[in-house]
Parts: C-alpha cells; structure tokens; sequence
C-alpha cells in the first residue's frame, strides 16, 4: 500500500512537481515493492539479522514484545530479487537507487543525469517484475487510468516483451514448486488454485504444452483468421461430406496446473507457443445463407 502511494505521488499531473522529485518517489516505491515481494514469501526475507537474533525471531512469529523489526538494505533487497524472481535485475535497480541517495545526500545530478525518456521505461522493466511477483497485474498497482502510461514506457524498452515473458514463466514454476513442496506462504497458497480453469473464456480453444510445466494448456482465440474445406472421396453419396477448419489466432494462454496466464499475441510467440491454431468447424456453417429478409 505504501509503494502504490509513492507511486501515485510520482505519476500525478502537478507541473509542480519536477522529474528529480517524481523518480525520487517512485525509486522509493521500487524499494517497497521489493520488500513486499519478498515478504510474501517469508518475512524472514528482509529481516536485518541481530546478534540477539530479535529481528528473525520477531518476523518468524515466535516472540512478541518491543524489540524493533529492522529491514535489510536496499543492495540486500534486490541481490534476492534477482535471484528469486527473474529475470530481475539487480544492477538496474540499485543504479536507480544510487541516484536516489546521490540525489538526497549529495551535490550530484542524481536522476536528471538520465533522460525521462530513458528513465521511466528502465525503472518499470523491473518495477511490473515485482509487480508479477506480487500475482498482481500493472493496473493493481497503479489503477486502470494511468496503466495505459506504464504500458507505453514499456513499449520502448526492446527487451520489455522478453523480460515480461520470463517473469511470468518463472513465477509460474516458482508457486506450483512452492505448492507441491507444502512451501507455498499461506496467503499465497489460498489464492493458488491448481486445477481450476484460469481462461479468458474466448470463443474458441485448443489444447497446447505449457512453457512453464509442460502440462496441458490451453491457447485462445475470438476471430477466426482462415478457413480450410475439404470434400470426403465417398463415391456412394451424391453430396460429398465437407470437412471445415477453422484457423484461430491465439490470443491468449493459460495453463490450470501451474495457473500462468499470457496475455496477449507477443506474449504469446516469445513463450515458444504457436500464434495459430486449428479448431473443428460445423459444416452447416457453410450453407448458412441468413435471413434475407422476405416475409
């Protein structure tokens, strides 16, 4: 909650509000959503260890009191990021980071060293990272008026497409593991729901192999792109039997073992999955002549 308010602060119109002060918040909100990724895992995760051992103790759960929940630093924060949730970059995050403390602490140029136009896109390649890691989507984080805004910052990043696959793949391994090892954080485990159907409910639907678990999944589509006829040899019917085809383009995928969801054709090719398939037409389709209207 906290991260979606700084983030908030760093989107809003006011002309008042320099570029340097908007990606202070938001380099602020990246560092929250990092603690909140990890910490849906475990707590255990940002806890600073003590000599005591307090803070471990505390954000197991195993004693209660007054002693202080200390979090880990931010270098400590992404170095885990990176490795638990890919394909986070540690060097990105930190960099922007860097550009926070020098903009706070020091005389240097901070953040204006970059160009917006260069900045944003990099700051959000890992921010919808920790976002996936969240089982959240963008317009969760920063509301259905402004993902629009995210969307085209990502759009010129060129590894954006990349990047997004990866996360949602990994992640996707990473909770069904997580569920078969009894693993799985509460939480999590109540919105994880292996086995139930996670489609979009388009028109048609072909079974295909899941990148993330090699499961059955299924690919989606709303428009039908190509039409395929073929005619049976039956030599003993005056009408040969039609056979109908209909080519689909995949819009979208989702598998209900592992619950990965890709949303969208780019998505879609960059996961390995076929951006067609075929599904069985009605053959009476063909001699449907409509209503003409003649009454």
């Amino acid at each position: 909650m906290k991260a979606k308010l700084f983030i908030n602060r760093a989107m809003d119109d006011d002309e008042a509000r320099a570029f340097d002060e908007k990606s202070l918040w938001a380099a602020l909100a990246l560092e929250l959503l990092a603690k909140a990724a990890l910490a849906r895992v475990s707590p255990l995760l940002i806890a600073e260890p003590t000599e005591d051992g307090s803070n471990l103790l505390i954000a197991s759960q195993l004693i209660k009191g007054d002693a202080r929940f200390t979090s880990v630093r931010s270098w400590t924060l992404f170095i885990r990021c990176q490795k638990a949730f890919k394909p986070f970059s540690q060097a990105e995050a930190t960099a922007i980071t860097n550009a926070r403390n020098e903009y706070l602490h020091s005389s240097g140029v901070g953040f204006t060293a970059i160009p917006q136009s260069v900045w944003w896109p990099k700051f959000w390649a890992q921010a919808t990272i920790l976002i996936g890691a969240l089982d959240k989507e963008i317009e969760d984080f920063v509301g259905l008026d402004r993902s629009g805004i995210v969307e085209r910052h990502l759009e010129q990043n060129s590894r954006n497409v990349e990047n997004r696959t990866i996360a949602l793949i990994e992640r996707a391994k990473q909770r069904l593991h997580q569920h078969r090892e009894g693993t799985l954080p509460a939480k999590v485990a109540a919105e994880f729901k292996p086995g139930s159907d996670n489609g979009a409910d388009l028109r048609f639907r072909a079974l295909e192999t899941c990148p993330a678990c090699g499961s059955d999944g299924w690919l989606e589509g709303e428009e039908i792109d190509d039409t395929h006829i073929e005619y049976s040899n039956d030599t003993e019917h005056s009408v040969p039997e039609a056979f109908v085809t209909h080519t689909i383009q995949a819009e979208f995928f989702s598998c209900p073992t592992c619950q990965l969801r890709l949303d969208g054709i780019e998505l879609i090719e960059q996961a390995g999955l076929p951006s067609t398939f075929d599904v069985d037409g009605d053959p009476s389709d063909l001699y449907d002549e409509g209503d003409y209207g003649n009454d």
